[in-house]
């Protein structure tokens, strides 16, 4: 049955809370630097504020992204709104290693042909061409036990 779940993810409330403060304490001291610097010149001030500004946004982003979880059926991988990741006939392989450009404590999908277009989910996953990455601030369990999952339907298909 195509609808059976196999695997989710979803942030981990410790990770995903250190994540936002590391964020927004990062974007707060750099616009307040920014706006309270006496020296230096009005450009090297705006790029303070500008990048405070731009890491306070960051924040929100990632407070949005990391509200949904992950889900894996035997059809597809998606998160818990229904966006559609990565469906199982288009994974070509599935990289867990240490070396591999994967988030932290996630895993890589190499996909058989590239995605539509690059989209990033901050802190739960990111497609950028043929390469999904899944982690960021969810638990290392999870995503082992699903990277785990996902490779042994791979190997079942093929």
């Amino acid at each position: 049955m195509a609808d059976d779940v196999l695997a989710r993810v979803s942030p981990a409330p410790a990770r995903r809370w250190f994540a936002l403060v590391v964020l927004a304490t990062l974007g707060g001291l750099l616009t307040w630097l920014g706006l309270t610097l006496t020296g230096g010149s009005a450009i090297g001030r705006s790029i303070l504020v500008l990048a405070g500004l731009m890491s306070l946004a960051l924040t929100y982003r990632l407070w949005s992204a990391t509200t949904v979880g992950l889900v894996l059926t035997s059809a597809a991988l998606t998160d818990t709104v229904g966006t559609v990741l990565i469906t199982l006939d288009q994974v070509k392989k599935v990289e867990r290693s240490a070396f591999s450009f994967k988030p932290s404590n996630g895993f890589l999908i190499i996909a058989k042909s590239k995605g539509a277009s690059a989209v990033w989910a901050p802190g739960l996953w990111w497609r950028f061409g043929r390469y999904i990455g899944v982690g960021g601030v969810c638990g290392a369990g999870q995503t082992k036990a699903m990277a785990d999952i996902l490779a042994a339907e791979i190997n079942d298909a093929d």
